[in-house]
């Protein structure tokens, strides 16, 4: 069993953190939910996250949000500053589900992975 150390950071309503949290469960796993609607997103989280992976595989170009955005806002994306800017400002650009547990971190959902993460072979 892991403790509590285990979060998973999406919104409620998103297919990919639900099938997330569903196998959490199924394996045993037990893990905090952060919601980014409800629970806020933050500059020292994103840092954290940034300093684990490329700013690039954190913003999500493919969701609507994205696509929502004038193509200025768009344009205006470059480098680890203003994707942080633009994810700070549209919480829904963060590829979801994030994972923290212990010093891992994993972007999106991707069983054989997380079973990697958790030593379940």
């Amino acid at each position: 069993m892991h403790g509590p150390a285990t979060v998973v950071f999406g919104i409620e309503n998103c297919d990919q953190v639900r099938r997330a949290r569903q196998w959490l469960r199924a394996q045993g796993i037990d893990a905090r939910f952060h919601d980014f609607r409800r629970d806020g997103l933050d500059r020292a989280m994103l840092e954290r996250w940034l300093s684990h992976v490329p700013w690039d595989s954190l913003l999500n170009r493919r969701g609507l949000t994205w696509r929502r955005l004038a193509i200025e806002q768009r344009q205006q994306v470059v480098d680890q500053a203003s994707a942080v800017d633009v994810m700070l400002a549209e919480p829904t650009l963060v590829k979801r589900p994030v994972l923290e547990t212990g010093e891992r971190l994993l972007i999106g959902f991707s069983e054989q992975a997380w079973r990697t993460a958790f030593d379940l072979q």
